[in-house]
């Protein structure tokens, strides 16, 4: 007589039903637990007779906004405050992630310098900025720098330019009729030039000649776009900025805070990027650079060809973190009054109205965008750049 089992052909055997089963569990717990949570809410905010939604973006704010790009007055709404703390936000984030790249590469690249005095220089400039706060940094900008500046009337002169304690005054440039020929002249710059940047490569790929693609993209986007300024007879005017008694007029200003919250999230994620940058230098083999050499390359055409596009499957994915933080951390502005998100809806907006879960709300869904967008592009240029196997 045989001693065998029937296989069990029970549905929790399986290892897929048992997961669905378990998921579906999951996704019951979460549903439940949200619907308690927005239940919860709407009757307390009842109780206490508050009215959700909206509808307050189009009442008038009542409250100045100094720095904007786009128009703005005291009788604005706030929904028009909104979109100029939303600009704000955008250009203090996008301004720093260009100027700390750039102030990241040059010091990382100076931390490798043969020169012992720029070496030590770029590394007491990591070492330092990088184990201070950044809000401390923002203060030191704000208030011991720009604030120590001189009065309007005795403003710092450097050509057309003026520095006092309240701000930077530059040219403002005013455009004339006919200025439309010169950005159509600057666009067809940008498409000549990437044209050539494709075809330089292909024919490398091809013939293994190299052509100087980039020195002549920049010719051809300065030269078209000279050539129209030329042609439309250069219609632009610059308004100078000029001292009075008390006060400047003309010209255009960049306030004290954006000056120093750009400075201080420049400077501070710069220290950090120069580390990734060195790290990601370093990580590539020596015997490629010293391949290079003796084919005769030039160290700028190593370092570019050779070096940096190897150096880059390191660098990009720590640098986007980089990148996060400081769009992230634009939000201390709100600590030396820069009208950005956090300021001027989470704080003023919030504290006239009282519509704490549509400001705060609108905040989260801000930074969550700006994030994943910055996420998104970078994490496509790291899928361009990195090595595939053929």
């Amino acid at each position: 007589m045989s001693n065998k089992t029937k296989p069990n052909n029970s549905l929790l055997n399986d290892a897929g039903t048992r997961a669905l089963i378990f998921q579906l569990l999951l996704l019951s717990v979460v549903v439940f637990v949200g619907y308690f949570l927005f239940t919860n809410l709407q009757n307390n905010l009842d109780n206490r007779g508050i009215s959700t939604g909206f509808a307050f973006f189009n009442e008038p704010a009542g409250f100045p906004i100094l720095i904007h790009l786009i128009e703005y007055t005291d009788s604005g709404t706030y929904g028009r405050a909104f979109a100029v703390a939303l600009i704000n936000t955008f250009v203090i984030s996008l301004l720093g992630i260009a100027l700390a790249t750039v102030i990241g590469v040059v010091i990382g690249l100076a931390r490798l310098s043969n020169n012992w005095l720029v070496a030590r220089l770029a590394t007491v400039y990591v070492e330092t900025l990088r184990n201070l706060p950044l809000l401390l940094q923002m203060f030191f900008w704000y208030f011991a720098v720009l604030a120590a500046l001189p009065a309007p009337a005795n403003s710092y002169e450097f050509a057309d330019f003026l520095l006092n304690k309240r701000g930077i005054y530059s040219p403002n440039p005013i455009f004339q009729d006919g200025f439309g020929v010169v950005i159509a002249g600057f666009i067809l710059s940008i498409v000549a030039a990437i044209a050539l940047v494709i075809w330089a490569k292909k024919r490398q790929t091809k013939t293994g000649l190299w052509f100087p693609a980039y020195w002549s993209s920049l010719g051809l986007i300065v030269g078209i776009t000279f050539l129209a300024l030329a042609i439309s007879g250069f219609p632009i005017e610059f308004d100078v900025p000029e001292k009075s008694r008390f006060n400047i007029t003309g010209g255009m200003v960049l306030p004290p805070e954006f000056v120093a919250v750009l400075i201080a999230l420049s400077t501070y994620t710069g220290a950090f990027i120069a580390e990734i940058v060195r790290a990601g230098i370093l990580s590539v083999n020596w015997g490629q650079t010293e391949a290079a050499r003796s084919l005769g390359l030039r160290d700028s055409l190593t370092q570019r060809l050779i070096v940096l596009p190897q150096a880059l499957r390191v660098i990009i994915p720590p640098l986007t973190s980089q990148y996060l933080n400081l769009a992230k951390n634009s939000s201390l502005g709100a600590a030396i009054a820069y009208p950005e998100l956090v300021s001027v809806v989470m704080g003023t907006t919030l504290n006239q109205t009282g519509q704490a879960i549509e400001t705060i709300g609108l905040c989260m869904l801000v930074y969550g965008s700006l994030s994943l967008t910055i996420s998104m592009f970078m994490n496509w240029y790291n899928k361009k750049m990195s090595l595939i196997e053929r």
